[in-house]
């Protein structure tokens, strides 16, 4: 089945996850190593973003991540910036409860969006950006198939430092060529 996997299926994030996403967003620990802008949000802030960000564009598609056994949904993965003419996209992840952290989920969950992705929409290529200091993520997307393109030089200041933000993609015929 196109959005399930042995342990994971993925659900089309509606407004009513805009409370469990809020929890995420305003965890600064899960926020740390994804978002540049860590802060603190109202819920009638989250559910605005919600709403008009991640369920009004048309250039958009974001998915809840649920571990099947407990039926616990655990973070959210999404294509951003889709660019249909061009056939690109860029993809977000974030597994928002850490008790789910470095078990697979996050490379399982972003395995079934690249499906999505190059099977069924098509597209030419996936794009994503990530802390140079996120170790871990850098190692995910890299068994993957994504490749560095480039970075940001010192284009993130956290915790008193400069780091760097890479950029990596991977192309539908890498992507192929990785799966067989």
């Amino acid at each position: 089945m196109l959005f399930e996997s042995t342990r994971l299926k993925l659900r089309k994030m509606t407004l009513e996850d805009a409370e469990l996403y809020h929890k995420w967003r305003n965890d600064l620990e899960v926020m740390y190593s994804t978002n540049p802008i860590l802060d603190v949000y109202p819920v009638e802030t989250t559910k605005e973003f919600v709403e008009q960000v991640i369920l009004g564009s048309n250039n958009a598609k974001s998915y809840i991540i649920v571990e099947k056994e407990n039926e616990r949904s655990i973070g959210v993965v999404s294509l951003t910036n889709i660019d249909f003419k061009n056939r690109n996209a860029e993809c977000i992840i974030d597994i928002g409860e850490k008790e789910y952290w470095g078990n697979g989920f996050g490379s399982e969950a972003l395995r079934l969006l690249l499906d999505y992705a190059f099977y069924e929409m098509n597209l030419h290529r996936v794009s994503l950006r990530v802390f140079s200091f996120n170790d871990r993520a850098i190692r995910m997307y890299t068994k993957l198939g994504f490749r560095q393109e480039g970075n940001s030089r010192q284009g993130l200041f956290r915790d008193g430092k400069w780091h760097d933000v890479l950029h990596m993609g991977i192309l539908q015929n890498e992507y192929f060529e990785k799966r067989v």
